[in-house]
């Protein structure tokens, strides 16, 4: 069963779609039938609100599934109501993020391109630091709530059983100069820790790597179970937007597949990582 909330609650809406489907009733259709509005059919196949228990019920007796599946779902449905762990940092996180962080916490591979920044999952406190004093419009108190939910979730990276991890940085993120020389030149020593984990493998892409896909920053989730399918992300600086459509994800993949075969190799990116510690160094 999936981990998190938000995965949780994004497996209950996936599995209520499919039995809705199976039905071959419309959401109005089956609002009807149980005396409810289509749009709160609707509104529980997309994840959007919380489902009680008692309605994931009556949907399964009308669609006639087994018990067993019935106690799942109702199952699902009251854990999803249950919080992360990063919820109780409050407004440290705005709600748009919530369901990232619930997402990421229950993947099994991460594809990630970052154009500008250090990925945050690789980002040391200074740098962490330096962005949120510098460029934050949180409070003193936000801003720190939300450096310990960033760097708490960096374990994900250096656990047993973590993600398949894959990253892409353009080599423009690596030379804008955050904070001061010094900040930068140990966020640079830090991405090179982790060559040693072998579930992470970093890329450079460099200034001279020719015509590549034009895109900003996202990053591609994948899921242990296959009911569960891949998700985009992409943020902006007061919301996000989630893709799911078979359609995104393959035109993303392909946007990512793309980005890292013009990239450097792991081996070559180390060593251009490296070149810039000196040059920050002199």
């Amino acid at each position: 069963m999936a981990g998190s909330p938000t995965a949780r609650r994004r497996r209950l809406s996936i599995e209520l779609k499919k039995l809705r489907e199976a039905s071959g009733l419309t959401c109005a259709q089956v609002g009807a039938e149980l005396d409810w509005s289509g749009s709160k059919v609707n509104r529980m196949e997309t994840g959007h609100g919380r489902v009680q228990p008692s309605d994931v019920d009556a949907l399964c007796r009308f669609y006639e599934t087994s018990d067993e599946l019935r106690e799942f779902l109702k199952a699902l449905a009251r854990q999803a109501k249950t919080k992360g762990w990063w919820q109780v940092h409050g407004s440290g996180v705005p709600e748009w993020f919530n369901i990232y962080i619930g997402l990421e916490q229950d993947a099994s591979s991460f594809r990630q391109y970052q154009c500008e920044l250090v990925p945050g999952l690789m980002q040391t406190p200074a740098y962490i630091t330096e962005l949120h004093t510098g460029g934050s419009h949180m409070t003193p108190e936000d801003s720190e709530r939300a450096i310990r939910v960033r760097l708490e979730r960096q374990e994900m990276l250096t656990r047993d059983g973590g993600p398949d991890a894959w990253f892409v940085i353009n080599e423009g993120a690596l030379r804008n100069t955050i904070g001061n020389r010094s900040v930068m030149r140990e966020q640079l020593e830090h991405l090179l820790d982790f060559e040693h984990f072998g579930s992470v493998t970093l890329q450079v892409l460099p200034f001279d790597s020719g015509t590549r896909p034009v895109t900003g920053p996202f990053t591609i989730l994948g899921f242990p179970d296959q009911e569960d399918p891949d998700v985009v992300y992409r943020d902006g600086i007061t919301d996000a937007v989630y893709l799911e459509g078979e359609p995104h994800v393959r035109e993303y993949t392909r946007a990512f597949d793309g980005l890292r075969a013009a990239a450097l190799s792991p081996q070559r990116s180390t060593l251009l990582i490296e070149n810039i510690i000196k040059e920050h160094s002199r």
